[in-house]
């Protein structure tokens, strides 16, 4: 196996008396595309700092294509493009402006392929910044940091600003080409639905602290959404083995659980009850269980 694009191992970082980071470890290797879910303030941007070099690690290291991205800054980050939600685009220049400005630090630029994403976004390259839309900002933005195809793409909130058309082609588009490139991309959303279509590896952060990891296929077989119905009637949520939410009322109960099937269906059967539909859960769902999110029962349907 080849030198990993990152490796952050064991990071942790404190803004006074708040720690951010409690010991994050992460890996990505090339051709990947790693999603990073979390609710606002779990720490996503600011594990993505330090792999731009922006933020000094308190504790644990990290590594971007073999390098301290805060001692090398030029060994790295002429190797990254970066997309960031704020989007702090130079509202003086045109758009031609900005692709030649971006052009002059990276000598990998790809002017043709710029110009196939101008033409295919409808971007007019004589207009200035200032008089784009939101979402012609993201989009301009994101030509910048692509064009000249970087080994790494970092992708904080892409979406922002974007209608769902717009978001669906350019994600879908330049995400999947960086990585079937053998380039790699780390992609953090508050969108699920989005990094689950994806993201070939998910990261979850809550709290600062990794509460999940791994390729996308094997967290989700891990994890099902079943339907229950009782004979017996439930004010409160049933005990059942391997439950981490529940919403429903009465005699039917909808439970995201995880670990083996076995004691869960055991479990239910225990109670007088059956699984009346089960299906893998979706990242959103996993999230709202992982995260610690309670959700208020229901009236059942």
């Amino acid at each position: 196996m080849g030198q990993p694009i990152f490796d952050v191992s064991d990071l942790s970082r404190s803004f006074g008396s708040k720690r951010v980071l409690d010991g994050v470890s992460l890996r990505a290797t090339a051709g990947q595309v790693y999603g990073l879910v979390g609710a606002n303030g779990a720490g996503k941007t600011t594990l993505i700092k330090h792999l731009l070099g922006l933020l000094r690690a308190h504790a644990g290291s990290v590594r971007v294509f073999g390098l301290d991205p805060v001692r090398d800054p030029v060994g790295v980050l002429g190797r990254i493009g970066y997309l960031s939600e704020e989007r702090e685009l130079p509202e003086w220049m045109r758009v031609d402006e900005l692709m030649a400005y971006t052009h002059a630090f990276h000598p990998t630029w790809d002017a043709s392929y710029a110009r196939e994403l101008l033409d295919s976004f409808a971007l007019d390259p004589a207009r200035k910044v200032k008089e784009l839309s939101k979402g012609m900002r993201a989009q301009a933005g994101l030509i910048a940091a692509v064009a000249h195809r970087p080994e790494l793409l970092i992708l904080d909130e892409p979406s922002s600003g974007l209608d769902v058309v717009v978001r669906r082609d350019v994600l879908d588009a330049i995400v999947r080409t960086v990585a079937d490139d053998g380039r790699t991309v780390l992609f953090s959303s508050h969108l699920l639905d989005e990094v689950e279509r994806m993201s070939d590896h998910i990261t979850m952060l809550d709290g600062g602290r990794v509460t999940l990891s791994g390729a996308l296929d094997d967290v989700r077989r891990g994890y099902r959404r079943s339907r229950v119905r009782f004979t017996e009637l439930f004010d409160q949520p049933p005990v059942i083995d391997g439950a981490l939410t529940m919403e429903g009322g009465g005699r039917t109960w909808s439970v995201v659980h995880g670990g083996p099937v076995e004691p869960f269906h055991h479990s239910v059967m225990a109670l007088g009850g059956e699984v009346v539909e089960s299906r893998d859960a979706t990242l959103e769902e996993i999230f709202l269980a992982r995260a610690g999110r309670n959700r208020q029962p229901v009236e059942a349907a």
